[in-house]
């Protein structure tokens, strides 16, 4: 048995294109709080880690979890709170690169694996009026650093060096390949 440890809808499509529907979907609640001075790829390795081991599953089940945060250097953007937090995330974006990372986890029993994707992404300058034009489309609620390359905001992104998956949320290529270590037939 497949179980996602996720709420993210994203995830959901992204396993799809694994030919994977998880037989159960159990998001765990994680305290996402980041810690003091905590560094965003150890950050995200955290929280993952967490999610894992909150996840309850039978012993030969696996269990997919992941996070996926934002960083413009030691700065961790999270899922902003409100419009006007995701306009603070989108203008500290503006014209500059900064790293999307999302660390996954793989368990069946006591073994576990774990990756971490590492994307850099630049965005072009924005206007105001693109900054709110975006704003108004809602995409960014639920979006670590206040958008998704998969939506509107794409047309902010001048260059992306890594995983395209990685940025939407689940890695695809580190995914199906600790998947498969876990025993489970990808495209079945």
């Amino acid at each position: 048995m497949l179980v996602l440890g996720s709420g993210s809808p994203r995830r959901l499509e992204l396993l799809g294109q694994l030919g994977l529907v998880p037989d159960v979907v159990r998001a765990p609640d994680v305290d996402e709080t980041p810690l003091p001075a905590e560094l965003p790829r150890a950050y995200c390795e955290r929280i993952t880690a967490a999610k894992l081991a909150a996840v309850e599953a039978g012993p030969d089940d696996v269990v997919l979890c992941a996070d996926t945060t934002v960083a413009v250097g030691r700065r961790i953007l999270g899922k902003p709170a409100d419009a006007g937090e995701a306009a603070q995330f989108l203008h500290l974006l503006s014209g500059r690169r900064h790293k999307v990372i999302t660390a996954i986890g793989v368990r069946r029993s006591e073994a576990t694996w774990a990756r971490t994707s590492v994307t850099s992404v630049k965005f072009k300058r924005l206007s105001d009026v693109e900054v709110n034009g975006y704003l108004a489309t809602d995409d960014w609620r639920g979006k670590a650093g206040g958008y998704a390359i998969q939506g509107p905001a794409a047309a902010f992104v001048s260059w992306i060096e890594g995983s395209f998956s990685g940025v939407v949320g689940l890695p695809l290529h580190e995914t199906a390949n600790m998947l498969q270590a876990a025993g489970l037939e990808v495209w079945r």
